[in-house]
C-alpha cells in the first residue's frame, strides 16, 4: 500500500525536490544553483542575488557569500556555550548537566535528574523534554535522537555553518517559567549588534492547536504580520526581563549583518536559548509580503 505522504510527494513534484534535498541526493548540485531552484519552489517566484532586497533574498546571499567561520561554533549547541560565557556571562546558560555524547548508548540515565532536556548539538529537530524520567519511553526517544544524529542540516537548505558541526548530544536541565507554565523563546533580530525585533512562540507544546508566533518592535509594540504560524488569540505578555534581553542581544549579536538570538525567561531570570543565522531559512513567505523588505531593509551587506 503507498502511503499518503508517498502520495503527496507525486503529486507535487516540488515538494519532491526539497524531500530528497533533505535526504542530501542533490548534494552534487552547487548551492547557488540547489538554492534558486528551493527558493522559487517555497517563495513562488525566482530571487536576485545580484541586487537582494528582501529579508528573505539577503538570507540567501549570506548562505551563499558570507562564511565567517565563527558561525560553525556559533550553531552548535555545545560550542556556542564558550562564546556566550565570554561575551555576556556564564549566568546566562542553562546548566549543562550531562554530554557530548556521541550516541544514544553513552548516556547514563541513571546519573540524569527526573527531569532535563536533551539536545541534539546540530540541528533543530533532536530534541526530547523529559518532565518525568519514570515515564520516559527510552525506545521513542532513542529513534528520534539517532535519526537527528544522522541527519546533516546543511543538505535541504545549504545552511552551510551546520556542515561541519559534529552531531554530539547534550544534557541541560530542566527550565519552566512558573507565571506561563512553558518555556516560551524571546527571539530577537539583530543587526550589527542592534536588535530591531522579537518574535514569541506560544502554544508549541498544546497538541490540540497549532504554535502560534507573534512580532513586536523594542518598544514592544505588536508587528501586524505573519510568518510560518498565525498570530496569538490572546497577545503574550511582556517579558520582566525585556529590557536586558536586549542589551544581552546587541552584545551578542555584534559584527554580525544579522542573526536571531533567542532567550528564556524563567521566574525573573534570563538564559541564552540559541543563535540562528537563518530564520526559516529565508525560505517561509512574509504576509503581508511587505514586511519581507522591511526587514530586508535593516541587513547591510558585507561588501567583501
Amino acid at each position: 500500500m503507498i502511503s499518503g505522504k508517498v502520495k503527496m510527494l507525486a503529486k507535487n513534484p516540488m515538494l519532491l525536490f526539497e524531500t530528497l534535498g533533505h535526504r542530501g541526493l542533490f548534494n552534487w548540485m552547487p548551492d547557488e544553483r540547489y538554492l534558486k531552484v528551493l527558493y522559487y519552489i517555497r517563495m513562488g517566484k525566482k530571487i536576485d542575488l545580484k541586487e537582494p532586497k528582501t529579508f528573505s533574498e539577503k538570507l540567501q546571499w549570506i548562505k551563499l557569500y558570507d562564511r565567517n567561520p565563527l558561525y560553525t561554533q556559533l550553531v552548535d549547541k555545545y560550542k556556542v556555550r564558550n562564546y556566550v560565557e565570554k561575551r555576556i556571562g556564564k549566568q546566562y546558560l542553562i546548566p549543562l548537566i550531562g554530554g557530548p555524547w556521541e550516541c544514544f548508548d553513552e548516556i547514563d540515565f541513571s546519573k540524569l535528574p527526573d527531569k532535563f532536556v536533551l539536545k541534539c548539538t546540530h540541528d533543530s529537530g533532536g530534541l526530547i523534554i523529559c518532565k518525568d524520567k519514570s515515564k520516559l519511553d527510552l525506545r521513542i526517544a532513542r529513534r528520534k535522537i539517532e535519526r537527528c544524529l544522522k541527519h546533516c542540516f546543511y543538505d535541504g537548505q545549504r545552511e552551510w555553518p551546520y556542515k561541519n558541526v559534529k552531531p554530539r548530544i547534550i544534557a541541560e536541565e530542566y527550565k519552566e517559567d512558573s507565571k506561563d507554565e512553558e518555556l516560551r523563546d524571546y527571539k530577537f533580530f539583530s543587526f550589527d549588534g542592534e536588535p530591531k525585533a522579537l518574535f514569541i512562540a506560544t502554544e508549541r507544546g498544546d497538541d490540540n492547536s497549532e504554535t502560534k508566533f507573534d512580532f513586536f518592535d523594542m518598544d514592544y509594540n505588536h508587528l501586524p504580520f505573519t510568518n510560518g504560524h498565525p498570530n496569538a488569540k490572546e497577545m503574550p505578555r511582556k517579558p520582566e526581563c525585556f529590557d536586558e534581553m536586549k542589551v544581552l542581544a546587541s552584545k551578542l549579536s555584534q559584527k554580525f549583518p544579522e542573526v536571531r538570538v533567542d532567550f528564556y525567561e524563567v521566574d525573573g531570570r534570563v538564559f541564552f536559548g540559541e543563535m540562528t543565522f537563518f530564520h526559516w531559512s529565508g525560505l517561509m513567505p512574509f504576509n503581508p509580503e511587505k514586511w519581507d523588505t522591511i526587514f530586508g531593509q535593516w541587513i547591510k551587506l558585507p561588501k567583501d
